[in-house]
């Protein structure tokens, strides 16, 4: 069943035209991976489906919803659409435990004890439930990736986006991270990432699109992208991709 619907979307910031009529389905339970060069709409495209920004043509529905800049659908969106940034954006001045529980106590309206129960136990799986009373800078970041993706999943999110969620790690952190993401996909998440880990890419993706330029140049399973691409511009970048060692 198609969960996201995006149809001939475009972005402007100013007169820098970000993204050039995307269209993408995205179905329950799918992994789709966004890969491309810096620059080539990625980012842009998963705030646009979150409502963070605003679209200038197109379309996007999620859950046969169309979303709009109306407050009341995007509250709906925000609700079941989670979504973690590469910085983390952790409040600094709030404890692990305030942090994951803020948005079910503000949003869903639960009690503390009902937002406590959500998230002991996925401070318990990441492994940082001893740390509950700790503020961010007390972690790794590693640590506050982990506690940025349980905060999104206390929310009971339909869909996860994930933005670069590794870029701002040193590399012997990437790993548990990404385990954790490999962990959720296996149990049936529906995720939208976009991501620079390539070989993250080929084992975990139902679907590998390849934007350039803020086009939508091509779309396949793992195999077809990364072992047969079809246009000039994925075969470059994954030459370049492979020249680098990061797959």
């Amino acid at each position: 069943m198609t969960f996201l619907e995006v149809r001939d979307v475009e972005k402007y910031f100013g007169t820098n035209h970000v993204l050039k009529g995307i269209t993408l389905d995205v179905d329950e339970h799918q992994v789709i991976c966004l890969i491309g060069a810096s620059g080539s709409g990625k980012s842009t495209l998963l705030r646009c489906i979150n409502g963070l920004e605003a679209i200038q043509a197109g379309s996007i529905t999620i859950d046969d919803l169309e979303v709009t800049q109306e407050e009341s659908r995007l509250n709906f969106l925000r609700r079941y659409v989670g979504i973690v940034f590469q910085s983390f954006n952790l409040f600094p001045h709030k404890t692990v435990l305030e942090n994951v529980t803020l948005a079910p106590r503000k949003v869903l309206m639960k009690s503390r004890e009902e937002a406590e129960a959500i998230a002991e136990p996925w401070l318990t799986r990441i492994g940082l439930w001893e740390k509950r009373n700790d503020y961010p800078d007390r972690l790794s970041g590693g640590q506050q990736q982990r506690v940025a993706i349980a905060r999104a999943l206390s929310m009971q999110p339909k869909l996860l986006l994930l933005d670069e969620i590794t870029s701002a790690l040193d590399p012997e952190l990437v790993g548990e991270v990404l385990t954790m993401v490999q962990e959720l996909a296996a149990e049936g998440m529906t995720m939208l990432l976009a991501t620079h880990e390539m070989g993250f890419a080929r084992d975990c993706a139902s679907s590998v699109v390849f934007l350039h330029q803020g086009v939508l140049l091509e779309q396949g399973t793992p195999d077809q992208i990364f072992t047969n691409p079809t246009c000039e511009p994925t075969q470059q970048f994954l030459k370049r991709v492979i020249e680098a060692k990061r797959i």
